[in-house]
């Protein structure tokens, strides 16, 4: 399984032929290496409603005729524009021909931001356990840090984590690095930090903080692992 980063939230799965996109933040974001023309996943896995996340999702999902898999009332709201969603929620795994989903849960917010200033709720924020070929990876979304990390932990065997670090929305590097210590993983990455001015960090800050016993890594746009 090959996955790779690109900048703010942005992780690429490849893995039993299939491309899966996961929080299509391009438009926009400086930091990704990606370019919207050229993106035609199989499968795009949204965390929640926030601009950020969503990002190019329609754009991207018309020109593959990917499959959107999103919280609840987010996949019901982009169905509703023509798209081909599947809709999860918080404790929900569902088995699908590429790996299996599991939406977990993340403490922030959600929803949509209109042009005319209206604010359309989208549902519960969440995380995404990603499993397949033997291994499972974890993209907690944009969260606060929470005890109940330690169940996600403690039920399910992690071999890769994106951790958001960027502070002021989400959890900082210090209580990212109590997270990664909560879940257990094989390898933590930060993710969510320097796209903009109130989240501006410094990755090995959080990658100094972490237990002796755990291995970050700072991916750059672009960088892979293979897991």
């Amino acid at each position: 399984m090959k996955v790779s980063y690109h900048g703010h939230s942005i992780i690429k799965i490849e893995t039993n032929g299939k491309t899966i996109l996961f929080d299509p933040f391009i438009t926009g974001n400086e930091l990704t290496d990606l370019k919207v023309e050229n993106e035609h996943p199989d499968v795009i896995i949204l965390t929640h409603g926030h601009g950020d996340h969503v990002g190019d999702t329609e754009t991207i999902a018309k020109q593959g005729q990917s499959l959107v898999i999103a919280p609840n009332e987010l996949a019901v709201y982009l169905g509703w524009k023509g798209f081909n969603t599947h809709g999860m929620n918080i404790g929900g795994g569902y088995e699908f021909d590429f790996g299996h989903v599991k939406y977990t849960q993340a403490f922030h917010s959600s929803a949509i931001t209109t042009d005319d200033q209206q604010i359309i709720y989208m549902g519960m924020p969440a995380g995404v356990l990603f499993s397949a070929e033997g291994k499972t990876i974890y993209h907690a979304g944009d969260t606060a840090l929470f005890s109940d990390m330690k169940l996600i932990g403690e039920r399910h065997s992690i071999d890769l984590a994106f951790l958001p670090i960027g502070d002021n929305f989400t959890m900082g590097p210090e209580d990212a690095a109590l997270a990664a210590r909560y879940i257990n993983a094989k390898m933590v990455v930060p993710v969510h930090y320097d796209t903009f001015p109130p989240i501006r960090q410094n990755p090995q800050t959080f990658i100094d903080l972490l237990d002796e016993d755990i291995k970050g890594k700072v991916m750059r746009p672009g960088d892979f692992i293979e897991v």
